[in-house]
């Protein structure tokens, strides 16, 4: 669940807008697009992290990390404050990065907040999206159903993710597209790739959000994506329990099941911390 908001190769670009283009063979052939060097290493790390593999407390050095990945310092001093930024690490004086703890609330607010972009896009796109748009939607859902059908998992997350992708940009709001981008990449693609690939509740939302499309209703449009997206941090936390990252004491927050009537203001179903 992948929510770019730029096509990246030239193939990726011909599946976005050639919708008479075999959209399942062409899925096929195309993936992520590349990362820079310093993304890469942010991203290795992150899965680390998110994995349970690099626990809270410990330091990342940087010499053994370039030695590991067969790199110079400077893309792994790069990579570690980009984490630095989005709260997974921090820098300790004279001691180096350490690995902050990553919570069962934590992955539910990374989703909340994809959840109310998204499904701003979405409300956006029904005023916005091209007839010629709307049939590549169909397709690339067509091909989605059959891909999880076959429990082909790559190909149903890279079809799910230009599913996606082409709601965020028939939305023409290239600056909130941008947004979602920063907020999905907090999250390795191969949790998106397992939500995609096997959440069956995909299959059933996308159908009902290009009907929503289709028929120019924004609120219909903004609720369905809403839940769609949200659905995927109960998810994707029962898959991390499974792995073993949290204890069994810790428990998520109430995932709310559709968006308040002001989606700039919704209560997530669950109660504040006292100060």
């Amino acid at each position: 669940m992948d929510y770019h908001s730029q096509p990246g190769t030239s193939a990726e670009t011909s599946i976005f807008r050639e919708p008479t283009l075999s959209t399942l063979a062409a899925a096929k052939q195309v993936g992520f697009g590349q990362q820079q060097l310093s993304e890469s290493v942010a991203t290795h790390l992150r899965e680390q992290i998110i994995s349970g593999k690099l626990a809270k407390g410990s330091f990342l050095r940087i010499d053994a990390i370039a030695k590991e990945l067969n790199i110079s310092t400077t893309p792994v001093r790069e990579g570690l404050l980009l984490l630095q930024s989005e709260s997974f690490v921090r820098l300790m004086p004279r001691r180096g990065f350490m690995v902050n703890s990553f919570s069962k609330e934590d992955v539910l607010d990374l989703f909340w907040a994809q959840a109310i972009i998204a499904a701003e896009l979405a409300a956006r796109a029904t005023k916005r999206i091209s007839k010629e748009e709307l049939a590549h939607l169909q397709e690339l859902h067509d091909a989605h159903e059959v891909a999880v059908r076959e429990k082909d998992v790559p190909l149903a997350a890279r079809l799910g993710h230009h599913y996606h992708r082409t709601i965020n940009l028939a939305a023409q709001s290239p600056r909130l597209a941008l947004l979602m981008g920063s907020l999905s990449k907090q999250l390795p693609n191969r949790f998106y790739s397992s939500i995609e690939g096997q959440l069956e509740g995909a299959v059933e939302y996308h159908p009902m959000i290009i009907s929503a499309l289709r028929m120019g209703d924004p609120e219909a449009a903004r609720s369905l994506m809403f839940r769609h997206v949200l659905s995927g941090a109960e998810h994707l936390i029962s898959m991390l329990e499974r792995q073993g990252l949290w204890t069994s004491g810790e428990t998520a927050p109430a995932v709310a099941a559709a968006p308040s009537p002001d989606p700039a203001t919704p209560t997530r179903g669950r109660r504040r911390k006292a100060a």
